[in-house]
């Protein structure tokens, strides 16, 4: 295959990876919105329950289907990388039968788990898409061991937009119907269940159009000296180890599932419904965290193949001026994003979810941002220089670490304890990352770069954004009285966060925390970023 279209199809896929994710954490803002924050907080424990089960069910066996059916390809066996589909989709049917069962007949345990019996429902419903995921994922598996991304791309966008469609619908016929919180949890669950029947049916009839247009004679070709008994044992012999790697991103989510709705109860002496509210208002922060988080989980792929080939190249020196420049930029923007988060709080939760609650828990939850952020770039070039269980096992440890500071903290602080045991693991997993990081590349550390100058720039954000905010409630509050809280909360926010980054990015040149030197190393950014300064007359 040409490597321009290679490349297209890797654009492709990476763009619809975003705009899924997107979709994805974006949903839960109308999720909250319509449902209200009991049923949003049934949805929050559930859905990491069911990001494991699919872990699970399929990690690794997309990636290993992937890599024989590239391999079989290679040696133009093309026999052989139908029957690789073949048997991994029995395989992964069977195994998304299996955790269909656990999961739909297991749901009053797994309840009783996370001591909250409302939960039920939204288990059950949302594990029918355990019997549409992973036939989809072998399927997506195989064409991309064909380096045809369009496909997965067509599918995973289907899924995503019909999941989204579908909740919203429900929840607007559930809440106007009066139905129960826990029946409006599970009509939003059940989006995901659609969404993957969409998504499976999308792609199977690309699979279908595909296969009718090979040309296999099976009489002739080798595969007929791989059994199928070869074949399973091969794929499962490279993709449990990859799921067991995997699994450890999603186990961090369940922790505060399983304990917070518990600790509350314990400790707070609230009831079922009281304690998944609470767990709602907690979910918001959250939710605004992963907002940023998810932009550069987008960015992070790029970094494994770069990082990759610097290695394999040996150019160690390169290695470390983009680990260092990556880890610094990802920094700056990190504190930001915290910082700016931390000082807009109160109209940003107005915009997004109607009121001020749990506004001090989203402000804890904010410098997760920075932490999360590092963490998940330092994973990235860990992983291109061929480190990847490091930050698995860092992820581990802080997953404990935050098990074991959610009992101390939700005992005493509530919610606001669950935030900053959350901010205390991510702190925890990023530094030994960054210690692992320094430690294999020899990046360097610039106290100044990294401490003093964006303090000066944070400042300079923070009294932007109070300014914004000190003017336009006195505008709306004696002028323009007659619009309501939430479009004032709306102007303000995103007033803010736009005087504010720009001020911030401004500040970040004129102290020279970003130089001319860092954007010749990322030279498209670089260029983008210096087009902008001229057009703001900021430069010439």
């Amino acid at each position: 295959m040409p490597r321009s279209t290679l490349l297209r199809g890797v654009t492709i896929l990476g763009a619809a990876a975003i705009i899924s994710k997107l979709l994805g954490t974006l949903q839960k803002i109308p999720m909250q919105n319509i449902g209200g924050d009991e049923a949003f907080g049934i949805y929050s424990a559930v859905f990491p329950i069911y990001t494991l089960i699919i872990f699970l069910a399929t990690a690794g066996f997309p990636v290993a289907i992937s890599k024989f059916v590239s391999e079989s390809l290679e040696r133009n066996d093309e026999a052989e990388a139908v029957k690789i589909l073949k048997v991994s989709s029995i395989i992964l049917f069977l195994s998304g039968l299996l955790f269909f069962s656990l999961l739909f007949f297991g749901a009053p345990v797994i309840a009783k788990a996370i001591d909250n019996m409302h939960t039920v429902k939204a288990i059950q419903s949302i594990s029918f898409a355990l019997l549409f995921v992973p036939i989809m994922s072998a399927i997506r598996g195989y064409f991309q061991g064909k380096q045809n991304m369009l496909p997965t791309a067509i599918s995973l966008l289907t899924e995503q937009t019909i999941r989204v469609i579908t909740m919203i619908v429900l929840l607007l016929l559930f809440t106007s119907r009066g139905y129960s919180n826990e029946s409006i949890a599970a009509g939003a669950t059940f989006g995901s269940t659609v969404g993957a029947l969409a998504g499976l049916m999308v792609i199977i009839v690309i699979w279908t159009i595909e296969k009718n247009n090979l040309q296999i004679d099976y009489t002739t070709t080798k595969s007929n000296s791989n059994s199928v008994g070869k074949i399973s044992k091969k794929l499962m012999g490279y993709a449990i180890p990859v799921c067991l790697g995997a699994i450890v991103v999603p186990f961090l989510g369940i922790v505060d599932s399983f304990t917070i709705p518990r600790l509350i109860r314990v400790f707070h002496g609230l009831n079922e419904s009281q304690a998944i509210e609470q767990f709602g208002i907690y979910a918001r922060g959250l939710t605004l965290v992963q907002l940023v988080s998810m932009i550069f989980s987008s960015i992070s792929v790029a970094l494994v193949p770069l990082m990759a080939q610097y290695k394999l190249q040996g150019q160690f020196d390169k290695m470390k001026i983009h680990t260092e420049l990556s880890i610094r930029i990802t920094w700056l923007i990190g504190i930001a994003a915290s910082f700016g988060l931390f000082f807009c709080i109160k109209p940003i939760s107005t915009m997004l979810f109607e009121n001020e609650l749990g506004t001090l828990n989203a402000s804890i939850l904010s410098f997760t941002i920075v932490f999360s952020v590092l963490n998940i770039i330092s994973t990235s070039i860990l992983q291109g220089i061929g480190s990847p269980v490091i930050p698995a096992v860092n992820l581990l440890i802080a997953a404990i670490i935050k098990i074991l500071l959610n009992v101390l903290f939700v005992a005493v602080w509530g919610i606001e304890g669950a935030a900053l045991s959350t901010v205390l693991a991510f702190l925890v997993a990023s530094i030994l990352n960054l210690i692992t990081l320094r430690r294999k590349t020899k990046f360097s550390f610039n106290l100044s770069n990294y401490l003093l100058k964006p303090v000066l720039s944070i400042f300079l954000m923070g009294v932007t954004i109070y300014l914004i905010n000190v003017g336009f409630q006195f505008v709306f509050s004696h002028v323009l009285m007659e619009l309501g809280h939430r479009l004032n909360a709306t102007v303000i926010s995103l007033l803010s966060v736009f005087f504010g980054a720009l001020v911030y990015l401004l500040s970040l040149f004129i102290t020279t925390a970003i130089s001319e030197d860092d954007l010749n190393h990322m030279p498209s950014l670089g260029n983008k970023i210096r087009t902008l300064l001229v057009k703001i007359k900021f430069r010439k």
